[in-house]
């Protein structure tokens, strides 16, 4: 239990103010939720406003920990201090559990590591910022505690964490380099796709550039403006580039030589990885770059289209 004098605002405004420990997000839950009295009444409108000077009780629920545990996965963690933890998610992992992903996820992994992130955002997201899909790798940041989750998550919303993702893609785009920005919605006939809109979607922008060109695949390199749900997956499938081995927006057939087609025949996820992220840390300010190596299979595909990566 937290309490507090209130001070002059929108309620959820005044609770962000008075407890910071917790996220924004977190206490409009728990206004929701009827966790929190003003003056021995419960109130469940996070935007009622408040005069000043009334007392202000927030009644935090103990963390439910019987749906996730902690599994002992092997994690490679490139960067932990006990604010922000940088860890590498490999292909074929999901990041939270959802349906048909009930166990084995980053964050299975990542509560094993670091059992404190239980009471950290959500009960099913604990400590996530941002994601990555089922068939993408790449590094993420993680938040240990409430304060670094809510201000990495305002990174992420003002856009100043800086994302370059490597692809491998079928042809050879036109030109050089280039920005795609769209509106995205769920696919209209198609509820596990994405699809770009002229109707309601949120928007999305993805400058692209061409680092290699090889005989039916092109090595392009992406640096994402915003985060949206399979953003580069559906941008670069509507330019005529789909992602090699994604079995989700490529669903025909096209020719490649038989190394590649070799080298592709055992892969079972899209060719996406988050290869660099940039973030300021969460307290200190101090702005920090990570880099994560390709998964040997896409390398092998790479390799097998003539590319050297880095």
């Amino acid at each position: 239990m937290h309490e507090g004098t209130a001070v002059e605002g929108r309620l959820d405004k005044v609770l962000a103010g008075l407890f910071s420990m917790y996220s924004r997000s977190r206490l409009q839950s728990l206004v929701r939720e009827g966790a929190v009295e003003i003056d021995g009444t419960v109130v469940q409108k996070t935007s009622m406003r408040l005069s000043g000077g009334e007392s202000v009780r927030v009644t935090v629920p103990e963390i439910k920990t019987g749906r996730l545990v902690g599994e002992d996965i092997p994690l490679e963690v490139y960067f932990e201090d006990g604010d922000v933890a940088v860890v590498l998610k490999p292909p074929g992992m999901a990041v939270h559990p959802s349906k048909g992903h009930g166990q084995g996820t980053l964050v299975h992994a990542l509560i094993h590591r670091f059992p404190g992130l239980l009471e950290i955002g959500g009960e099913e997201r604990p400590g996530i910022v941002h994601r990555l899909d089922l068939g993408t790798s790449g590094v993420m940041v993680v938040a240990l505690h409430d304060i670094a989750l809510r201000r990495l998550q305002a990174q992420f919303f003002v856009h100043s964490v800086k994302r370059r993702y490597f692809a491998l893609v079928y042809g050879s785009p036109q030109e050089e380099q280039g920005t795609i920005r769209s509106k995205l919605a769920r696919h209209p006939k198609d509820r596990l796709r994405m699809a770009s809109t002229q109707g309601e979607g949120r928007q999305a922008a993805t400058h692209w550039r061409v680092r290699a060109r090889g005989d039916g695949v092109s090595w392009v390199e992406c640096q994402l403006e915003t985060g949206r749900t399979h953003q580069v997956r559906v941008h670069l499938t509507e330019m005529g580039h789909p992602l090699l081995g994604d079995p989700t927006y490529h669903r025909g057939s096209r020719q490649l030589r038989a190394p590649i087609r070799e080298a592709l025949a055992g892969v079972q996820h899209q060719l996406l990885h988050a290869a660099h992220l940039a973030f300021d840390h969460p307290l200190s300010g101090e702005r920090l770059h990570f880099d994560a190596p390709v998964p040997e299979d896409f390398r092998a595909v790479a390799d097998a289209a003539g590319f050297t990566l880095p």
